[in-house]
């Protein structure tokens, strides 16, 4: 099968899944998994980039939520704020995008180096920007968001991590989720935010 076709197939079941689903509340960056209620979408499918993929597919104020675990840091900082005011104009009031990255200020050094733009982690290669709870949650800021800090590591190398609900957009590489932390370990934590569309 072509990559056209392949392509055409997914938009497809992608406006079918849309079309049928109770409440809007999409994954991007999803590589096809979502979890229950929620419609997986990749940029093939949806790209955060392009307005026409949104235009398409919602109307502006009309999605519940977005969850995007370990998307951002594959967009620079330029399209990482292009990107966060689109999903803005899409959520409703009220909405949420929750946004899990890699944490920069995570105090393992090699944590750090698998996950830095071009480190040695699965993915590091395509990675532009390793962001703090401070440079995203400005960026979310300057696009619109209220913030609600979820999961983070301070600059002083001590963690955070707020009550959060998994139904509104599960995050497997958290501290509570990701079994690399267990006995109370971070091994491998995000940072998490829900950025709110007042």
């Amino acid at each position: 099968m072509n990559t056209m076709l392949r392509r055409q197939i997914k938009r497809t079941i992608l406006s079918w899944r849309l079309a049928h689903a109770d409440e809007l509340r999409i994954v991007v960056g999803a590589s096809g998994h979502a979890p229950p209620g929620w419609v997986a979408t990749d940029i093939t499918s949806l790209d955060l980039l392009r307005e026409a993929d949104w235009r398409s597919r919602f109307a502006e104020g009309s999605v519940a939520a977005i969850l995007a675990e370990h998307v951002w840091e594959h967009l620079g900082p330029a399209d990482g704020l292009e990107a966060a005011r689109r999903c803005r104009r899409y959520l409703r009031p009220g909405g949420h995008l929750r946004i899990a990255v890699p944490d920069g200020l995570h105090p393992d050094p090699t944590y750090r180096e698998a996950v830095r733009p071009g480190g040695t982690g699965p993915g590091a290669d395509d990675h532009k920007i390793l962001y703090t709870y401070c440079s995203l949650g400005g960026l979310l800021e300057q696009a619109g968001f209220t913030l609600r800090l979820l999961e983070y590591f301070n600059e002083s190398g001590q963690f955070h991590a707020a009550d959060w609900e998994p139904d509104d957009g599960m995050v497997r590489r958290s501290h509570r989720f990701d079994p690399r932390n267990a006995g109370g370990q971070h091994a491998y934590t995000s940072l998490i935010i829900d950025a709110i569309r007042p």
